[in-house]
């Protein structure tokens, strides 16, 4: 499906981003990976301008162009009762600043039907305590996506998608864990790649600037004690 189509991953040497870098692949694109890992691919810490501009750099001499950006890369979770201000900052540059900045240097070479998805979470509309950090930069790009949308019309389309709980090992999980989502289980990385190839492919055409929540349901549920089960402890 994406034969002669460039993908760069932030992100993608474990997990949800090595899940997407993988779809890619088996689906024809070259890909194109940047990690802090250790790895077969370009080794580099994105909250660094230099280290962005080096890679872009070299995704570009390489292929001439991109098609598809997906900015995954994990930003810091810590609340406020920890959070240094370096490293709130630290994980602003790696969950806005750095997926910004990337958008920016790739802009002016993204082929016809490029597409930008930016990968937040449903933590950019409800948190667990002491998750400012995270839940900061996942609003942040969030919000990014609808401003980069406008933007970027009639060249690169952008959307986000807000996984809720996934599991990367693939682990099945029984009981309250699955139950707790309407779906009746825990989400694992295919849920979200699956969703990555959807919106980068010609079918998506007519989608930009969307936020689409992949939680199994769980941020649709009401919640009140004594209700379905739910007790306050």
């Amino acid at each position: 499906m994406f034969k002669n189509k460039v993908a760069v991953v932030t992100g993608g040497a474990n997990g949800i981003g090595k899940c997407i870098a993988d779809e890619f692949c088996k689906n024809g694109a070259a890909v194109c990976v940047i990690d802090k890992a250790e790895g077969d691919h370009f080794i580099g810490d994105i909250s660094d301008k230099s280290v962005l501009e080096r890679f872009a750099a070299e995704v570009i001499a390489k292929h001439g162009h991109i098609d598809f950006l997906v900015n995954n890369a994990l930003p810091l979770m810590k609340g406020i009762d920890e959070c240094s201000y370096e490293e709130f900052q630290y994980a602003l540059s790696v969950g806005v600043t750095a997926p910004f900045y990337l958008s920016k240097l790739f802009a002016p070479h993204f082929g016809n039907g490029g597409s930008i998805i930016n990968i937040s979470s449903s933590r950019d509309r409800m948190s667990q305590p002491q998750t400012e950090s995270y839940a900061a930069a996942k609003g942040g790009i969030a919000a990014l996506t609808h401003a980069l949308a406008v933007s970027l019309a009639g060249k690169v389309r952008v959307n986000s998608i807000s996984p809720g709980w996934i599991d990367t090992s693939y682990k099945v999980y029984e009981g309250s864990d699955a139950y707790q989502q309407p779906c009746g289980r825990v989400g694992n990385p295919m849920d979200i790649a699956n969703m990555v190839l959807f919106l980068c492919s010609d079918k998506a055409g007519f989608i930009t600037g969307e936020n689409i929540c992949i939680d199994g349901g769980m941020t649709k549920l009401m919640i009140y004690h004594g209700d379905n089960g739910w007790e306050l402890k």
